[in-house]
């Protein structure tokens, strides 16, 4: 069992490894956000290709100051990055943090890539850093979010209204999921089963 709270580690799978973000990294990135222009989605906080740097540094000024550990996705079978995930909203009393900033190149969307992720980052958070839950958030109108948050076998907590201001300038309200500790088993079945389906294909 890991102390908590969370630093940056490696966590590898057999379609991605997760990878502590660095400077490194940017070009990666650049391309990984031109990859179906994600950006344009008003719902979404995408960087464009120009904003990747500052991105990278917002996120390193947060891991920092102990808010959050980014993580860039690298698809194993050819070793590109393809997105970005971190772990936020990390409680220093009770072990509880949040999944988020996650976001992945149109290439790497309906594949087995965004399950393993979850099933990375859920695994270590609730077997190695013995958190309490895990919560997930998105916009309200992010349909296609919601739906994939509650496959995972998370509980919708609730709407927090007027939650935050978009970058179009307009309210937001924020929908909250979570998984408790003692969810994690079934959960866990749940996404190594929708793994094996993609073997089986």
């Amino acid at each position: 069992m890991e102390a908590y709270p969370p630093t940056p580690i490696i966590l590898t799978g057999q379609y991605v490894t997760l990878e502590p973000l660095n400077h490194t990294h940017a070009e990666g990135l650049e391309a990984a956000a031109s990859d179906g222009k994600l950006w344009n989605l008003w719902f979404t906080s995408v960087p464009r290709p120009e904003k990747v740097h500052e991105f990278i540094e917002t996120a390193l000024a947060e891991q920092l100051a102990g808010k959050s550990i980014p993580f860039v996705v690298r698809r194993s079978e050819d070793e590109a990055i393809v997105g970005s995930t971190r772990y936020m909203n990390i409680e220093q009393v009770v072990r509880r943090l949040e999944i988020g900033h996650t976001w992945y190149a149109a290439s790497a969307q309906r594949t087995p890539i965004n399950t393993e992720c979850k099933l990375l980052l859920l695994r270590h958070a609730f077997e190695s850093l013995d958190c309490v839950a895990v919560e997930f958030r998105t916009h309200r109108f992010n349909e296609a979010s919601r739906r994939a948050i509650l496959r995972l076998g998370a509980v919708q907590d609730g709407i927090l209204r007027n939650h935050r201001i978009g970058a179009d300038g307009t309210l937001r309200d924020t929908v909250v999921f979570s998984i408790l500790q003692s969810e994690w088993p079934a959960v866990k079945m749940n996404l190594n089963f929708k793994l094996s389906q993609y073997l089986e294909r």
